[in-house]
């Protein structure tokens, strides 16, 4: 390479890589729960004395459940996958989409629903496994149904078809995953979650002392750590607040 090529190689790696450490987006983290899509009319079961849609969680989403009555577990979301296909994503989830122009955002989600991808956000870790979605007893073998039902006698990798949701009681996969995801934040955000279920619970305590956190929920709740920015409302107004605090503060 001669020695004016060289020189124009150099500047321009140098232009580059100057304009991604000045343009570099910040790392927006967000950590979603059923209040994030309670809007769109997806019930949740915290605010209903423990039920959900009119089942009680330890009928339906318990491994116990699924060996006492696999055809009532099966029922129950079968029914959560129609209702799914019949709600659209609401505002709030729309806005998080529409940052990703001005920050690199990371959604840690509690909820089975796709929403979140069916508003346009690309990056999307569900820490609760996945409505459309099904897999074998030992949760090796997964599968992408949409929106169909799961009969009995269906079957992937010679086992019965279950829904590929984490049930109470079993473990979480992506939990060392979403750890990282939270480490690396520049911002924190928490929207709709009553921080009670663990261990997703427990990942706002891995943020970096530095890193500012807010909290978006109508109702809020108790002990938040006084360092943590609370906005009382519901997802898509709660959203629309923030968008206006971090564009104009990025």
């Amino acid at each position: 390479m001669k020695s004016e090529e060289l020189r124009i190689f150099y500047s321009s790696f140098f232009i580059y890589f100057c304009i991604n450490i000045i343009f570099k987006m910040k790392n927006l983290t967000v950590l979603t729960g059923a209040g994030m899509s309670a809007e769109s009319g997806i019930s949740t079961f915290r605010d209903s004395d423990g039920l959900w849609e009119n089942y009680r969680v330890e009928d339906v989403a318990t491994v116990q459940a699924w060996q006492r009555n696999p055809e009532l577990v099966q029922n129950f979301y079968n029914e959560r996958r129609r209702q799914l296909a019949d709600v659209e994503p609401n505002e709030g989830h729309r806005i998080l989409a529409e940052l990703e122009k001005n920050f690199n955002v990371q959604i840690v989600t509690q909820n089975v629903d796709n929403l979140h991808e069916r508003a346009g956000s690309t990056q999307v870790l569900h820490l609760h496994g996945e409505l459309t979605k099904a897999c074998n007893l030992s949760k090796t073998v997964v599968k992408d149904i949409g929106y169909q039902e799961i009969k009995k006698g269906d079957t992937l990798g010679e086992t019965q078809m279950r829904p590929f949701i984490v049930w109470f009681g079993e473990q979480v996969p992506e939990i060392m995953n979403a750890v990282e995801i939270v480490q690396n934040a520049d911002i924190l955000v928490i929207i709709g979650t009553s921080l009670q279920v663990y261990p997703a619970a427990g990942l706002m305590n891995y943020a970096q002392k530095n890193c500012p956190i807010y909290y978006i929920d109508p109702k809020g709740v108790s002990n938040l750590p006084k360092y943590v920015h609370f906005i009382k409302k519901g997802a898509s107004e709660g959203m629309k607040e923030l968008r206006e605090i971090l564009l104009k503060q990025n």
